[in-house]
């Protein structure tokens, strides 16, 4: 009852909010499917409830398939679906060590940014909306999560807000 009365609750004290069930690893399967039954439930008890975020926490080792799945499982709930706090680390494990930005990982990344919007713009009846989590790489909460003091560079503006080859991924579409 908790996440419903947050909903009701949050529609009481504004009833012109639009309210976002808004969460990480939705395209782990399992996390998936219990979070569709729980939105179905939610939608079928009319719980004021009127989109689904997709925290978009990725790093070089993101199935491009399984966000494609994803988008396709929330689309049919007549939910609004966003991507939100979409950043994509250079790092694919905590235990990796600090490095550079190399011109390899820079393309990788440039890569997997743009195979991302080619899903998100193949789904665009159902996106309303993409969010970064920040502008540039100059700051990044992945500076020190999950690792302390290791720099990453997972936008797509540089440290000086120069585009980065990610940047032209996405718009040179």
């Amino acid at each position: 009852d908790l996440i419903a009365k947050a909903f009701e609750y949050a529609h009481e004290a504004d009833p012109n909010a639009i309210l976002f069930y808004n969460d990480y690893n939705t395209e782990n399967q399992t996390k998936r499917e219990k979070i569709y039954t729980m939105l179905k439930r939610l939608k079928n008890s009319r719980v004021p409830i009127q989109g689904i975020g997709i925290q978009g926490h990725w790093n070089l080792d993101q199935s491009v398939e399984q966000v494609s799945k994803t988008i396709e499982r929330f689309a049919p709930l007549g939910l609004q679906v966003q991507v939100t706090e979409l950043d994509v680390s250079i790092y694919k494990d905590k235990s990796d060590p600090q490095t550079d930005l190399t011109p390899e990982l820079e393309q990788k990344q440039a890569d997997l940014y743009k195979e991302l919007f080619k899903v998100f713009r193949d789904h665009k009846s159902a996106i309303t909306a993409v969010t970064f989590w920040n502008v540039s790489d100059k700051h990044s909460w992945l500076d020190n999560f999950p690792t302390r003091d290791r720099k990453n560079y997972p936008l797509l503006f540089d440290r000086n807000l120069k585009p980065k080859r990610a940047y032209f991924g996405v718009v040179d579409f």
